[in-house]
């Protein structure tokens, strides 16, 4: 079991595994489901080691909680899922 941070700077840092495209899918509280994005629209900043920043598709930046991270897609093929909704005790992670 690796966590989402883990995962996410083994994508950002780790050259051949970085490769592909990945995509990344977030629980949105309002909609209530989740909504799939591509990493590239994902910013990491130095000082925060819970959240990143989505940039939405009208332009705003928005801070993303990466607990509300639930998958994470690469190349199309599913490399790793939290079952639940936020607040509940993950299942399982898989990689």
């Amino acid at each position: 079991m690796i966590p989402i941070h883990a995962l996410l700077a083994r994508i950002r840092w780790d050259p051949a595994f970085g490769r592909g495209e990945f995509v990344i899918g977030y629980y949105d509280r309002v909609a209530r489901h989740i909504v799939r994005v591509p990493l590239r629209r994902l910013a990491f900043p130095d000082h925060d080691h819970f959240a990143c920043t989505l940039v939405d598709d009208e332009g705003e930046a928005r801070q993303l909680p990466l607990h509300r991270i639930r998958e994470v897609l690469k190349d199309g093929r599913l490399i790793w899922q939290r079952d639940g909704p936020p607040g509940e005790a993950p299942h399982r992670h898989r990689t």
